[in-house]
Parts: C-alpha cells; structure tokens; sequence
C-alpha cells in the first residue's frame, strides 16, 4: 500500500508542474505590435540630380604684412605713427640713436684715409725706384719689391673703402622706414626702450588685398580648382562677396584627413579686417544623376554611416557609404549600401530594432512611428 501510495503522489507532482508550466505559457506576452510610420516619415532611395556645395571656413589674413625691425641695437628716440596710422612706402617711422653705427663709420673712413695715405707712400716710392732701375743703380728684384707694396697698399685701400661702404648701408638700413604702403597694425616698442638688433618694433598691414585659408576634406578638394569663384560670408556682414580660389596645398594635413585651400578676397575700400572670420561656399555643377537619400536620414555609429530601411515589413539596418551633399535639396549620395527604389526611414527616430515589424500607414492614419521610442 505504501508503494502505491508513492506512486500516486509523484504522479499528482508531476501534473501540477505540467500546470504550471501551461499557465506559464498563457502569461507570456505577445509579440509587440508592428510599427507604423507616415508616409512623411519614409523617403525612398531615387537617382536625381545632385548640385554639389562644399563649404569652409577661416579667418581673413593679410598676405602683405610687414614687420619693421631694429636693424642695430640702440634706444628708440621717437616713433612718429600710431597703431592705425597710415603709411607710405619709404617713410619715416621714427628714430633710433645709432651713436655705435656713427661710431664704427667714422672709425672706417678714418681706415680709408689711412689706406690713401700708405698707397701715395707706395706711389712714390715705385717711381723713384723705377727711375734708379732705367738707370741700373737696383736690381729688378728690388723693382719688383716695391711694385708689389704698391699693390697690397691699393688693395688695402679697397678692401677699407668697402668697409665704409658697409658701414654706410648698415647705418641707412638701421632707419625705421615703412617698406610697404599700409597701415600700422601694432607698435611692439615704445620710445625711450632699448632695443635689440633684429628686435620687432612696428607691423605694417596692407589690406587692400585679403586671404582666407580654410580645410576641405580629401574627398571633395579634387573638385575644386585655382580660379573657382568662391561665395564668401563675412561675421558682420550681410552681404556676400566673390572672391577666388587662388591656391590649394599639395600635401594632406596629417591625422585631419583635409587639405588647405587659399580665397583671394580683393578689398580697395577696406572694408574687411584682418582676423574677420569668414564662410566660403563654392557652388560646383550637377553631374550624372546619382543614388541619393534625404540627408536626415543618415545616422552615424562608431565612425560608419547607416540608414534604417523596411524590407518585408521589418526594420533592417544598412551600412552605407555617402558621397556629395545638396543642402539646397538635402539630399545625399549614396556610394554603397543601398539600391534604387528601397524605402528608408526619413527622420531619426530612438530604440529600433532590427527586425522589429514595421510598414508604412496611409496618410491619413495616425502613424505611432513615435512608439519606436518605447
């Protein structure tokens, strides 16, 4: 009776387990409901044709800056300009006491009339022993002699005549003069300072012509050419002006991935300043019609670009390779990834997951794409 009694009992566990797991089943929740999007929300991949606008951005530089330096050491007596003034090329900036130039100058001519003195000796000398040597009172050897004093006392005389030369050009050079037209952007020192040789003491801008150097990645600087007109906007400014590429650099930035590129901007009334930052857009041509999606509807993870598409009614996420850019249209090419005809989803939206159910409602319906966030 016992063994039955066993029995009996292990059969009753094991339908009250099979009940449990029966309930189990009944409780599980059911698969979430498909998602649908407005046929706003979806954009289909299509062959158009794309107007490529790249853009950069820089500061303005002046390509013709001067800096006027101390040539010699010396205290500045006077500056006669201000930060502002104007300038012309070949004027007077100010004084510098140059007494050890003046100095060293003198010291030269005074060598220079020394040199005279010692070639006249030489002279005379010669032309008195040339005479005793017609008559054979000296041996040629002792002409020779003395001509060859002759020489070295001329080339002494040269080489000291060359000295004050010297001295001359360091004492005009060591004048603070303008060397260009412009205008004075900065005065480094104030008079009564000490300067140094070689030690900055004025900068000179000319801005009627002006520069803006911007980077433009590896994969649109081959369309871009010297010569190329280049829409710029100027902070301050409302209006655009045309400017022109003037130089692109042979060597890529290293680890920028991009390339530098050079706007000449003319400026005859200056009405733009140095160190104005500025936006460049160059508008290039439609080309052949290329694949292209809404620009919103490339995400990026981790450095790749993808899109989010619905094929047989469910969300499938597609790595992709984009190309040029509309922002006029905005578009974007797409290289790789994608065929024509296939549908994406047109926005950003959060939590999809691939695989999850989705289509697309009528226009009219309510679209719950926004559950896609729960």
């Amino acid at each position: 009776m016992g063994a039955v009694a066993l029995v009996v009992l292990a059969g009753a566990g094991l339908w009250w387990k099979g009940q449990q797991s029966a309930q189990a089943a009944d409780k599980k929740e059911p698969p979430p409901p498909p998602l649908v999007f407005s046929p706003k929300e979806v954009a289909t991949a299509q062959m158009r044709s794309l107007a490529q606008v790249i853009t950069f951005s820089g500061p303005l530089v002046s390509p013709n800056t001067a800096t006027v330096k101390a040539k010699a050491a010396g205290t500045l007596l006077s500056l006669s300009v201000a930060e502002g003034s104007r300038v012309k090329r070949g004027q007077a900036l100010g004084t510098v006491d140059l007494a050890d130039l003046t100095a060293r100058l003198q010291e030269r001519q005074a060598g220079v009339a020394s040199a005279q003195a010692t070639v006249a000796q030489a002279e005379r000398t010669h032309a008195s022993n040339q005479r005793l040597a017609d008559q054979q009172f000296i041996s040629p050897i002792a002409l020779d002699n003395s001509r060859a004093a002759l020489d070295t006392a001329r080339a002494q005389l040269g080489a000291a005549q060359a000295q004050v030369e010297s001295a001359r050009i360091a004492l005009r050079e060591a004048a603070l003069v303008a060397p260009i037209d412009g205008i004075v952007a900065k005065r480094h020192a104030l008079p009564g300072e000490k300067v140094a040789a070689e030690q900055p003491v004025l900068t000179l801008v000319d801005l009627r012509t002006l520069e803006m150097a911007g980077s433009v990645g590896t994969r649109d600087v081959a369309r871009l050419k010297p010569g190329m007109t280049v829409r710029l906007l100027i902070e301050g400014d409302a209006r655009t002006v045309d400017g022109q590429l003037a130089r692109i650099a042979p060597s890529v930035d290293a680890g920028a991935r991009s390339i530098q590129v050079t706007v000449a901007l003319s400026n005859p009334d200056e009405r733009w300043r140095a160190g104005q930052f500025a936006l460049a857009r160059v508008e290039l041509p439609a080309e052949q019609p290329a694949l292209s999606v809404p620009a919103t509807a490339v995400g990026t993870a981790s450095g790749q670009e993808y899109v989010w598409t619905l094929e047989k009614d469910q969300l499938v996420r597609r790595t992709v390779v984009t190309g040029r850019r509309d922002p006029s249209s905005g578009a974007v090419e797409v290289l790789q990834g994608l065929s024509a005809g296939q549908v994406v989803l047109a926005g950003s939206f959060e939590n999809l997951r691939e695989g999850r159910a989705a289509r697309v409602g009528d226009a009219t319906a309510s679209a719950p794409a926004a559950a896609a966030s729960r």
